[in-house]
């Protein structure tokens, strides 16, 4: 695999974990807290620490994409599943 391809495969990985990781530690909303930011959406967080969802976010992918690093070079492929259908 060449450096540019790992790049994009982790970069797709992480944006997806990014999704799934945003709403853990999701607490209060800002209409919840009563106090709502004038010009923002009322079902914000009070406190976002989005600091907190990226680095959990990157050592997920990270994880992720070392599975998926030591699969490919076992050999696996989608072939391998047993997906219905004709072969």
């Amino acid at each position: 695999m060449s450096v540019v391809y790992g790049m994009a495969v982790f970069f797709l990985i992480w944006w997806i974990v990014l999704f799934a990781v945003l709403p853990f530690g999701f607490r209060q909303t800002q209409d919840e807290a009563g106090d709502v930011v004038p010009g923002s959406e009322p079902g914000a967080p009070v406190r976002p620490r989005f600091r907190r969802v990226i680095i959990w976010t990157t050592i997920v992918s990270a994880i992720v994409f070392t599975i998926y690093v030591v699969a490919r070079d076992a050999g696996f492929s989608l072939l391998d599943l047993p997906l219905p259908g004709p072969r």
